[in-house]
């Protein structure tokens, strides 16, 4: 099997029933999420060894689930029975999250991303993150999509962030704090 097709050469790329301009807000939104997944996929073959072994499954399955978001959002009509992305899924994500909140140290300002380098990556990914969400919500302006596609990665790219401190705190290694921030979070712990 030939990887080139030949069939983008004019500007224009396959969905799930039709083509599109290779620009089009849909190609931007999945194509995003392809970005992040590439960067998740950077994170696991960072982490090495049982300190970490929790995040990596989690990890593992989530880039299962970004191509799941994308596959969702490929397609020209509505196709509500085809989804793959469900509410259980951000349910998940907040249990994820819940449980590595725990491990955090409290937060009061603002944080630089950094610290260890698995830290510093799962920050790109917060940001990618981020940026496939607003892809996402600029396509749901245009057309009908899975609406738990954003609600998926809008809290995912919170789980981005809560282990990256997480990976932060079981090394060790301090938050960098925004020095001009002022205190902007309650502690609950």
């Amino acid at each position: 099997m030939k990887v080139y097709t030949r069939t983008g050469d004019k500007g224009e790329t396959s969905v799930i029933g039709g083509r599109v301009i290779k620009d089009d807000n849909q190609v931007e939104a999945y194509g995003t999420i392809d970005e992040l997944n590439c960067f998740v996929g950077q994170v696991i073959s960072l982490v090495e060894g049982e300190l970490f072994a929790d995040l990596k499954e989690q990890l593992l399955e989530i880039q299962h689930e970004l191509f799941d978001c994308g596959s969702d959002l490929a397609f020209v009509k509505l196709s509500e029975s085809k989804y793959k992305v469900t509410g259980e899924l951000v349910e998940r994500l907040e249990l994820w999250l819940d449980t590595c909140e725990k491990e955090n140290p409290p937060l009061e300002r603002f944080i630089l991303p950094g610290g260890d380098l698995i830290s510093s990556t799962l920050h790109v990914c917060r940001t990618v993150c981020r940026r496939a969400e607003r892809r996402t919500v600029t396509l749901g302006k245009e057309k009908d999509i899975n609406p738990d596609v954003r609600k998926y990665l809008n809290r995912l790219s919170d789980y981005f962030f809560v282990i990256a401190r997480t990976v932060n705190a079981r090394k060790g290694v301090a938050d960098i704090e925004y020095v001009r921030s002022q205190k902007v979070f309650k502690s609950e712990k």
